[in-house]
């Protein structure tokens, strides 16, 4: 097994082993009545957006660069995000090795009415429906944590339960799949898990082999309104953007610095 393989299978166990600590804490029909209490929100058109529409990240900690943030607000951050023109935010909620919860999107929620992903280590439908009872409009799918047939179930749960699916890809290989499984929004990570090196170059080229109908979203290693504007250029229709906020003492300005890239 590859350090890849490895981190992502420590992660992915993590995730399951919480989901069923979480599933033992709630019955089926209150899952079903919170899940249809909300309106899911239009992540799609939020970032068709004219110009590089920014999906702002709110996260504890990660495995790679530690702690980012000892008293984590994500109510407080929400806010700031919201007057910075954030298109979309997304939420942290794996617990063991990013200190996140559902109950952060809940916090989110609450504080913003912009569309809301949860990013987690995703294998089971029912993390879908509890997305969407904890105030969610999208999903984060791994291509490296599924197989085709499972990736396929999870896009199609997602689709009936109202959500958007953002399936994430690494190589081109993996952008085939996505596109088997249905994906209408893919998202290129340039972070390398084997050596947390990161190659903007990735985006520039897997743009090459997804459909131009397909929103495309550049992940990790975004910090300036240069590498924002390398992004744009490539062809990336959305950023996903964490630590460069998290360690900001303005995020709100920041945000409005990437956008206008």
């Amino acid at each position: 097994m590859s350090p890849t393989e490895d981190l992502l299978a420590r992660l992915v166990t993590e995730a399951r082993q919480d989901m069923q600590r979480r599933r033992a804490l709630i019955t089926p029909d209150d899952l079903e009545r919170a899940i249809f209490a909300h309106t899911p929100k239009d992540f799609v058109g939020a970032l068709r957006r004219p110009g590089l529409a920014v999906i702002a990240e709110m996260k504890q900690r990660t495995p790679s660069m530690g702690v980012l943030a000892e008293d984590y607000r994500p109510g407080d951050l929400a806010r700031a995000y919201t007057m910075g023109g954030a298109a979309a935010i997304s939420v942290l909620t794996h617990m063991a090795s990013f200190g996140g919860r559902p109950e952060h999107v809940v916090a989110a929620r609450f504080a913003t009415d912009l569309p809301i992903l949860r990013k987690d280590f995703v294998t089971d439908p029912y993390e879908v429906g509890e997305a969407r009872a904890a105030g969610a409009d999208a999903i984060l799918l791994i291509v490296a944590a599924l197989d085709l047939e499972r990736l396929g179930e999870l896009v199609r749960v997602t689709q009936s339960r109202g959500l958007a699916a953002l399936v994430e890809v690494h190589n081109e290989a993996e952008v085939e799949t996505a596109l088997a499984a249905g994906a209408k929004i893919i998202g290129v990570n340039n972070r390398d898990l084997r050596t947390f090196n990161v190659d903007l170059g990735l985006v520039e080229r897997l743009r090459k082999a997804i459909p131009p109908d397909v929103l495309v979203v550049a992940e990790s290693g975004i910090h300036t309104a240069d590498d924002a504007r390398r992004m744009r250029e490539a062809g990336a229709d959305a950023i996903l953007v964490g630590e460069s906020l998290m360690r900001a003492e303005d995020p709100a300005a920041r945000i409005r610095e990437l956008a206008a890239a």
